[in-house]
């Protein structure tokens, strides 16, 4: 079997997930990781005592998450909990990202790499303003499957028509979106039903619990195997004498495959060579594809620096210096035209103006708003940017990792904003 065919079955999941305030997420990714075993017996003491200090019937499941002391002070979650677990069939990553809408921004940050999102939503609350943010953003970020979870099942007494009026609700939003794979479970985090065990009270429900759809999702579609992409991030000259012929060009593989003998373009200079050597950590390969940080030796002595892409002479990226794209403005102060900005892309840090606002979004409505003039804080929009030099850049759509960027701000070098091209 080649490790491109060894790299489409592998078994790692990354999923995010995401809702209004007290739906449940810290909760349920409790759950997931109580139920299936997956946290050490000292934590599981820990929480246990904390729970009874509180004075609930219950372990609180949610402390598992929430790390940060204002966050267990404040009974939110604030910043983007990383947790890692698995299953004989599957490895996990799960980003628990914030509620409140002005951690929004956090919630761009951990869906950002996910394959998968899970959407809570009460069930006493139905579908609410935070629901249409977070599934806007998840439809945004190209996350290809998405699951909804109703939560909180226990509270309306397991009731069927409770959790088919909620289904009716989101449905009325599936044809804004661009999500092709989309799945509704009802659950209760708390008790536990439908999370890894089916329980008793929804025998109604006949469909997969939610770990075993997390099992099942196919995962290997989400990566753009086509077209090969290598953004430089260091060239290699070792200084020890037997190896000062020795010349890598190195980075994280964006895109595609690439096999010794190919004939690639470097860009933006225009310049092709032909692969002579790929290195793999301390191993010399005939082929490494996406995913994998790897050198690659040409066969000619090309100049090459930190921000250049190396392509396929027949596959190439669009080299542009006028960026039409969705951005996702994070910064305390509204976004300003007059000001200059830096944007960071694979290496590059190129200097930006916001050309103008073509439209801004209402996430609460999916409403298109041209009359808009600024991007306030988590607010999204399309945007023409005009760059100070050219990129080789890919739609997003394409391809996730060529097709993003961030904005920095100058002076305070905060990040402002995070941009998917069109």
């Amino acid at each position: 079997m080649s490790q491109v065919n060894t790299y489409l079955n592998r078994d790692l999941l990354r999923f995010s997930t995401a809702g209004s305030v007290d739906d449940g997420k810290s909760t349920l990714i409790g759950r997931l990781l109580f139920d299936s075993k997956s946290i050490f017996q000292d934590q599981l003491d820990s929480i246990e005592n904390t729970s009874k200090k509180k004075g609930l019937e219950h372990i609180d499941l949610s402390l598992l998450t929430d790390g940060l002391k204002d966050e267990r002070e404040q009974g939110i979650t604030i910043d983007v909990a990383y947790r890692y677990f698995s299953t004989p069939k599957r490895k996990f990553i799960i980003a628990d990202t914030p509620g409140h809408i002005q951690y929004t921004r956090n919630m761009v940050t951990g869906a950002s790499t996910a394959n998968a999102a899970i959407i809570l939503i009460d069930a006493r609350n139905g579908v609410v303003e935070q629901t249409k943010r977070h599934t806007f953003i998840a439809s945004l970020l190209n996350i290809p499957h998405l699951i909804v979870c109703v939560n909180k099942m226990d509270l309306v007494d397991y009731k069927e028509e409770a959790y088919e009026n909620i289904i009716a609700q989101f449905k009325e939003l599936e044809s804004k979106l661009t999500i092709q794979d989309i799945r509704f479970i009802p659950i209760s985090a708390l008790v536990g039903d439908n999370v890894v065990e089916r329980g008793e009270n929804m025998t109604w429900y006949q469909g997969s619990t939610l770990l075993h759809t997390l099992e099942s999702l196919p995962v290997s579609n989400y990566q753009n195997l086509r077209d090969f992409r290598l953004p430089v991030q260091t060239v290699i000259r070792p200084h020890k004498t037997e190896y000062h012929d020795f010349r890598g060009y190195a980075g994280r593989i964006a895109g595609g495959v690439i096999r010794k003998g190919d004939e690639v373009k470097v860009l933006p200079s225009g310049m092709e060579s032909i692969v002579a050597k790929i290195h793999l950590l301390d191993q010399e390969v005939e082929e490494a594809f996406a995913g994998q940080s790897v050198a690659i030796e040409l066969e000619d002595d090309i100049d090459i620096g930190r921000g250049d892409v190396i392509a396929k002479v027949e596959n190439t990226p669009e080299s542009i210096q006028d960026v039409d794209a969705m951005l996702c403005w994070m910064g305390d102060s509204p976004m300003n035209p007059a000001k200059k900005y830096t944007l960071m892309y694979n290496g590059n840090e190129v200097m930006c103006k916001v050309k103008r606002l073509v439209h801004e979004i209402d996430v609460n409505t999916f409403h298109v708003n041209e009359e808009s003039s600024k991007l306030e804080k988590n607010g999204i929009g399309r945007v023409n940017l005009r760059l100070a030099k050219p990129i080789a850049a890919d739609p997003y759509s394409k391809n996730r990792n060529t097709g993003s960027f961030i904005i920095v701000e100058e002076g305070s070098n905060a990040t402002v904003a995070a941009g998917m091209i069109r």
